[in-house]
């Protein structure tokens, strides 16, 4: 999420996973009465949201069929099937071995994971007050369903019989990975408590399903209630293509003549980048970082303190320090200290670049005769003229050949040359979409022509649809239970432009548009066996991610794909050079505002909670960490969605970082082969040890085979320009 949002990775728990994760087929043959009710059950079902997907590719979500009467008693329906399907496990009266225990398990849910595809529809895509009144009833009630999985005293003494036994005797490796993963998931949400403190902890797990829904409901409340509006005389400095999408934004809200800045991020950066108006810049920057900081009914700071509270009486259960600690034992960083080691390395560079930048700023502000001093609302404007000043490059003149359908093909040839995948339109109504916007892909392999999988694009912003960028899976890759083909998705928020007109991207987005693919393409890689070997380490999953951002500003795609929207010329070389030498501009700012956001996260989780009030501490640890006044963290508390509306980047935002240094590590390989960033050698071993294996493996051994060794964070530092540690500077 940069806005590279909720990436799709590793749930907090499996118990999460398995209630969201696309499972396959379900129970298998066994006796108990509870599998006899849950075949019962489903004979009787009829909510289109459980129904099985069908034809064509292998079975497609029926988007066609939404209806939001039908999502509540199609979760807990869901809900209803899979505990007798865990039931059933449990009560297995022969001794536990994996096909009797983790094999059953690894096949429940498939009702309930169609049901929550919907749901995640709703909740991301097209929320609505009346799907946030059933979230906010449906969310304590997945909680206690988790909770009734994850303390099953049956079911954990037979995983743990098969985790024991494969000790002694070890599995097939994909098994036993899997055996591993599932156990280290119940044990750590507290499978082996007593049972004063299972009901405690699931007490806790269910007043913080209704705290993370009221904090992402109140942060997506301010983004669709604050707008500014523009009149014709408050254009100055502002693209055209700007000004005609902001045009159509005001239309689609009754305000015809007007132009409309909406609170979402996309539309905030272009204008705090190009306008003349200070006063509206300002006011733009304060709507934007101020949601859910407003003292109103959607203010998030009551909200944070309960968590933080909450997330630390949970993991004490447990014998845990803090929920850092808990959280990271599992992660590639291991513990707290790593993680915040690593970030302290950078920081003080980053902060040192902040200072040359904004130096740079305020010498072009003074050369103009502003009597100003730069604020926050002035970096983003005052850095655009400083890049046009030291590099000549103008960033609304790259935009002329960043447009979003020839983007789509460079990511579709990147995809051809690195993993042989080729991507086929599908005909439009052949496979039923959620929103009219939404358009579908079918992914095969070049050589073969099997099938692998549908993509669905979901680009623009609208109203219910929350901010950021995001990749998602429908449907996972397994080969256990039948051949499961992939259903992925990559949603973004690009302003819509008026009718007839091109969607031009900045070089940022363009950025994030590769990113996200490349988490799709993860997906679509998957060589596993077993579904829980699709989940994801989160300080690891976002490294694909951020590699394949690479392959945008390489001579291959650009000299095919950035072609002036309206001469068909491709990007000259000589501004293709421009963007290059200034590759490690403004990376004080870029860094500065991920670090502080991923410092605060870890701060927040390693101090004792009791009593403390978000504003003030985020006000006080951003000032003994020596932030500048002119740079704001890029997720301010109240609404750091990442961190406290879920579990899945809690103490975990740094990952983006860590997953950096893979990146900057991993793209020198390409670098030093022979055929650079296609040298098809280094891309056959980037997929066959870094992407296919998704969590089959340790990470850092799948990085081992890959590079040769651990990665290094010199190219990190070289990549941003900042100074190598231990290397003298010139």
């Amino acid at each position: 999420m940069v806005n590279k949002v909720l990436s799709a990775g590793r749930k907090s728990s499996l118990f999460f996973m398995l209630a969201l994760a696309s499972c396959t087929s379900t129970q298998t043959q066994t006796q108990s009465q509870q599998t006899q009710a849950a075949m019962e059950q489903k004979k009787e079902k009829t909510n289109p949201l459980l129904a099985e997907w069908t034809e064509p590719y292998g079975g497609v979500p029926a988007f066609d069929k939404m209806n939001l009467s039908d999502l509540k008693p199609a979760v807990e329906k869901g809900m209803a099937l899979q505990l007798a399907e865990v039931e059933a496990i449990a009560n297995n009266t022969n001794p536990a071995t994996f096909e009797n225990t983790i094999v059953p398990l690894e096949k429940a849910g498939q009702e309930l994971s169609r049901a929550l595809t919907y749901y995640g529809i709703w909740s991301s895509n097209m929320s609505s007050p009346e799907f946030r009144a059933i979230q906010a009833e449906l969310a304590p009630q997945l909680s206690d369903f988790r909770s009734k999985i994850s303390q099953n005293e049956k079911l954990f003494q037979r995983i743990k019989a098969v985790y024991e036994n494969a000790q002694k005797n070890p599995l097939p490796a994909d098994q036993q990975r899997v055996v591993q993963l599932v156990y280290e998931d119940f044990a750590m949400e507290g499978a082996n408590l007593d049972a004063a403190a299972k009901a405690r902890y699931a007490a806790i797990n269910k007043e913080l399903s209704s705290l993370y829904t009221d904090f992402s409901n109140n942060v997506l409340a301010d983004e669709e209630n604050y707008v500014t509006y523009l009149t014709k005389d408050q254009l100055s400095g502002l693209p055209e293509s700007f000004i005609k999408a902001a045009a159509k934004a005001a239309a689609d809200r009754g305000q015809e003549g007007k132009y409309a800045v909406t609170n979402t991020r996309s539309s905030m950066d272009q204008f705090l980048t190009y306008s003349d108006e200070r006063a509206l810049r300002e006011k733009v920057w304060n709507t934007y970082y101020s949601r859910a900081d407003n003292g109103d009914k959607y203010d998030n700071n009551a909200n944070i303190a309960k968590i933080l509270e909450l997330r630390d009486e949970r993991v004490a259960l447990l014998g845990q320090d803090n929920y850092a600690e808990w959280r990271l034992q599992n992660r590639m960083a291991k513990t707290p200290d790593r993680a915040m080691d690593l970030m302290n390395a950078v920081w003080p560079a980053a902060l040192a670049r902040v200072k040359e930048e904004v130096a740079d700023m305020q010498a072009v502000a003074d050369a103009s005769g502003k009597k100003i001093t730069i604020a926050p609302w002035d970096y983003r404007y005052y850095a655009e003229k400083v890049r046009k000043q030291k590099y000549d490059l103008n960033s609304d003149e790259v935009k002329q050949y960043l447009q979003l359908d020839n983007l789509t093909q460079a990511l579709f040839f990147t995809a051809g040359e690195l993993f042989n995948f080729k991507f086929t339109p599908v005909p439009e109504g052949a496979v039923p979409v959620f929103q009219e916007d939404v358009k579908v892909w079918e992914v095969t392999d070049k050589t073969t022509g099997a099938h692998i999988g549908l993509w669905y694009l979901d680009p623009f912003a609208r109203q219910g649809k929350r901010s950021g960028a995001w990749a998602t899976t429908y449907r996972s890759h397994t080969t256990f239970d039948g051949k499961k083909t992939v259903l992925a998705s990559n949603n973004s928020n690009f302003v819509k432009p008026a009718p007839g007109e091109p969607l031009l991207i900045s070089w940022d987005d363009a950025t994030t548009f590769f990113h996200e693919f490349g988490h799709a393409l993860h997906f679509f890689a998957s060589k596993v066996k077993y579904p829980t070997l699709n989940s994801g380490v989160r300080d690891y999953t976002e490294f694909h991610s951020q590699l394949l951002e690479r392959w945008l500003s390489t001579d291959k795609v650009i000299n095919q794909f950035l072609k002036h929207h309206k001469t068909g010329e491709v990007m000259p070389a000589s501004l293709v050079a421009k963007i290059k030498k200034a590759s490690t501009f403004n990376q004080g700012f870029t860094t500065t505002e991920f670090l502080a956001s991923a410092l605060m996260d870890m701060k927040y989780h390693t101090v004792d909670p009791t009593g403390i009030d978000p504003d003030k501490f985020e006000r006080e640890t951003l000032a003994a960490l020596n932030m500048p006044k002119e740079v704001v963290m890029r997720h301010r508390s109240p609404h750091f969605g990442h961190v406290f509306s879920g579990e899945g980047y809690a103490a975990g935002y740094y990952g983006y970082l860590w997953a950096d240094v893979l990146t900057s590590d991993a793209a020198e390989a390409f670098e030093e082969a022979p055929s650079g960033f296609y040298d098809k050698e280094v891309a056959a071993k980037l997929v066959k040890y870094l992407f296919a294996p998704r969590n089959s493996m340790d990470p850092a051994e799948a990085y081992r085979l890959f590079r040769g060794r651990d990665a290094k964070i010199d190219a990190l530092m070289r990549d941003r320009g900042f100074p190598v540690p231990g290397q003298q500077t010139k």
